[in-house]
């Protein structure tokens, strides 16, 4: 199997047993101590947006709060589409991160975040409104992106509605590069380094 897959199964693995261990079945987790574990293989030139570009593509996509929470605050797919209600912090504009919901095969599992810690993101100020009207209605362990209940899957490559919107950008804007959802994490790095903060922290 990828690199790619190999890890989300780990994640997964890890997480059950971090409930293990919780429960008292086992003493340790010997998913977090495995090593000489396939690395990815890092793309040749990444994209990064402009916050025009950013701003447009949210626009033209079916789920632009879904598009900004991206690009402005570094989560991944599986981090973002995972947020519940009770992850948002409104008084300190901020997201907790504590649960990464990833498709293994045609299911979603959820598990602990990509890097098996749990971590608070900022969120810019013009977010709030919009995460505000997503979480209204729901309760506390709702999902705050989809219908509440059921973990968001990413759109296909070609014709989902992720990549049709990158297309509409395109159409109007000849530099608009072709990106994924997974793209829009080295943009919001992009954005932090600008604003001062630590190159290393793209990574």
């Amino acid at each position: 199997k990828s690199a790619t897959v190999v890890l989300r199964a780990l994640g997964v693995l890890a997480g059950i047993l971090d409930m293990a261990i919780a429960d008292r079945r086992i003493s340790r987790n010997p998913a977090r101590s495995l090593t000489n574990l396939p690395r990815k293989s890092r793309k040749v030139g990444r994209a990064y947006l402009t916050h025009d570009q950013l701003q447009t593509l949210a626009e033209k996509s079916a789920h632009p709060a879904l598009v900004l929470t991206l690009g402005y605050c570094g989560l991944c797919w599986g981090e973002a589409t995972a947020l519940r209600v009770r992850n948002v912090n409104q008084l300190r504009r901020r997201l907790h991160i504590e649960e990464n919901a990833v498709l293994v095969g045609s299911d979603i599992h959820v598990g602990t975040p990509k890097t098996w810690e749990q971590r608070s993101v900022p969120f810019p100020a013009f977010l709030s409104p919009m995460l505000a009207e997503l979480c209204q209605g729901k309760g506390p362990n709702d999902l705050v992106f989809g219908k509440g209940r059921t973990h968001m899957k990413r759109g296909d490559y070609i014709t989902g509605w992720f990549a049709t919107a990158v297309r509409r950008v395109q159409s109007l804007d000849e530099t608009m590069p072709r990106v994924t959802p997974h793209d829009l994490r080295h943009t919001a790095a992009s954005f932090a380094v600008s604003a001062g903060a630590n190159r290393s922290e793209e990574h």
